[in-house]
């Protein structure tokens, strides 16, 4: 018994020289029944996430003649600024519902090149204590609220198990720049239930984004998580609604004619439809959100004059304009002001969307 006891030690010993090295501690997350049931779908937010779905694929296959818009903050870290956005968007969204569909952009997770807040779900205090366990929860309450105002969310699908929590109020997602070339990406849209957009790659190459969307609508076997948060093998059917999201790369935009007639040409080789969603903002406006308008505006321009392939179009906005740096106590930051990419405010919003709504009328009848 005791030499039996030795090994087991012995055992022990070795596999903590081998296993889990570099990491710290491990903390259990409720699983995503458990989440769905402390925070449950209404009818009211079902209803909003089904029809948000039905218009985009309508938008997508051309059976509505309308351009979606993903607008709102480049990522959300006050949730009581996020309800107030929303709530001025929805009375926007009536206002130009004849000629646009507008997803409130609704970013919980922030892909970082070396280090920096990684969102909302990752560290809901904004204080490196990663709760991810209530930003989870938090962001699952904040998505409840906007779809009960009535209006789509659109996000970034950029952690792979994050889906299972909150996908039943996604309306529109989109794969970065930086992920749109990871087979785990890859497989994981090709199992979302909502249209998933495909961001060109950093460099301003479309040919890694056209290989995913293919990947994404064929069927994938992968690992994954499923609703009793066990790990499990995940069989997709594939996702028919993916589509390419100009962004620019390199230090170049790529929203302009002879970018967009190229992007055309390559989707049409690959025998793909000719659905392009314009990224106003990160390279195609230089990273300088006072250009978002000039990048938006000739964007309409070139559907008035008769261009059939840009289909949505994506700002990022907020109440207030800029960015403010988070450094120190989060309940000093500036109401509604942006804590990653610089943001158009709010009354840039309204008048860019009003005027869009004015001009695109007529464009669109001849869709």
């Amino acid at each position: 018994m005791n030499a039996r006891k030795d090994v087991d030690v012995k055992q022990s010993a070795l596999e903590a020289r081998l296993d889990n090295v570099n990491v710290e501690s491990m903390v259990e997350m409720p699983s995503p029944a458990q989440v769905h049931r402390s925070r449950p779908l209404t009818g009211e937010a079902a209803q909003t996430v089904l029809e948000g779905r039905r218009a985009v694929r309508a938008i997508l296959n051309r059976d509505d003649r309308r351009v979606f818009v993903v607008v709102g903050p480049c990522s959300v870290h006050d949730p009581k600024a996020a309800i107030d956005y929303a709530e001025r968007l929805r009375a926007l969204a009536d206002k130009v519902s004849r000629t646009m569909l507008l997803v409130m952009r609704v970013y919980f997770e922030k892909p970082r090149t070396s280090v920096g807040w990684k969102g909302f779900v990752n560290d809901p205090y904004m204080d490196d204590s990663f709760r991810i366990d209530e930003g989870i929860l938090k962001a699952r309450e904040l998505l409840l609220a906007i779809a009960e105002i009535g209006l789509p969310a659109a996000t970034e699908a950029l952690d792979p198990i994050s889906p299972q929590y909150l996908s039943d109020l996604i309306t529109w997602y989109a794969i970065g720049a930086r992920t749109t070339e990871s087979q785990t990406h890859r497989e994981m849209a090709s199992g979302l239930s909502a249209p998933v957009g495909f961001k060109n790659g950093t460099d301003g190459g479309l040919e890694v984004a056209l290989n995913a969307i293919r990947s994404a609508s064929s069927s994938h076997g992968f690992l994954g998580m499923n609703a009793q948060g066990r790990t499990a093998v995940i069989r997709s059917r594939g996702n028919p609604d993916g589509h390419l999201v100009l962004r620019g790369g390199a230090g170049r935009p790529n929203y302009d004619t002879v970018s967009v007639r190229i992007a055309e040409q390559a989707l049409a080789r690959a025998k793909l439809p000719t659905n392009i969603v314009i990224d106003c903002s990160h390279a195609n406006a230089m990273k300088d959100h006072t250009l978002q308008p000039l990048v938006f505006s000739d964007c309409v321009h070139q559907i008035r004059e008769g261009n059939r392939s840009i289909v949505g179009l994506m700002l990022e906005s907020n109440i207030g304009a800029g960015a403010q740096p988070l450094t120190g106590d989060p309940a000093k930051l500036r109401y509604g002001v942006s804590v990653t990419d610089p943001c158009i405010d709010w009354k840039t919003t309204e008048r860019l969307l009003i005027r869009a709504d004015r001009d695109l009328g007529d464009a669109l009848q001849a869709r």
